[in-house]
């Protein structure tokens, strides 16, 4: 579906500054979704043929029920987890962001936590954030991409 978009040219209040405005865009259910409001976006959670092999992948998968606070989408399908390890009753999980001033970080590592601390077994997690290397929407999966798309980002 396509649709035209308005563009004009404004004046801002600093001589020689012009800056495109767009008009007509509707983020509205981009942002009812981060409040559960929208039925069209939905997060995409995999299925599974066989229970989790391990409590690794039991992680791995919780993570998948983690969304980006902006788009309804899993912190594993953004690339954003680099790696779940566990040991015993401890879950230790290496994340990246989008940028180093995200404003989202310390509830996204909150919610993690919360996540994971629900499968039987986790008792600690332990969340580590590197920048190395930097993450890069190369990193998105097709499920990533998709729902991207559905919520009208383009990458």
């Amino acid at each position: 579906m396509s649709r035209l978009v308005q563009l004009t040219r404004r004046t801002s209040a600093d001589p020689g500054y012009e800056s495109d405005i767009e008009r007509g865009m509707d983020f509205s259910a981009v942002f009812a979704e981060t409040i559960g409001q929208n039925p069209d976006f939905e997060l995409e959670i995999p299925e599974w043929d066989a229970p989790p092999a391990d409590l690794r992948e039991a992680a791995w998968r919780a993570l998948h029920e983690v969304a980006d606070p902006e788009f309804p989408i899993s912190l594993p399908d953004l690339g954003l987890v680099y790696d779940v390890e566990a040991e015993h009753s401890t879950v230790r999980v290496t994340v990246t962001f989008t940028a180093s001033a995200c404003p989202c970080i310390e509830f996204i590592k909150w919610d993690i936590r919360e996540r994971l601390l629900e499968e039987p077994g986790i008792e600690d997690v332990i969340i580590e954030v590197t920048w190395d290397p930097p993450w890069t929407t190369e990193r998105i999966t097709e499920r990533g991409r998709t729902a991207l798309r559905k919520a009208g980002v383009s990458i």
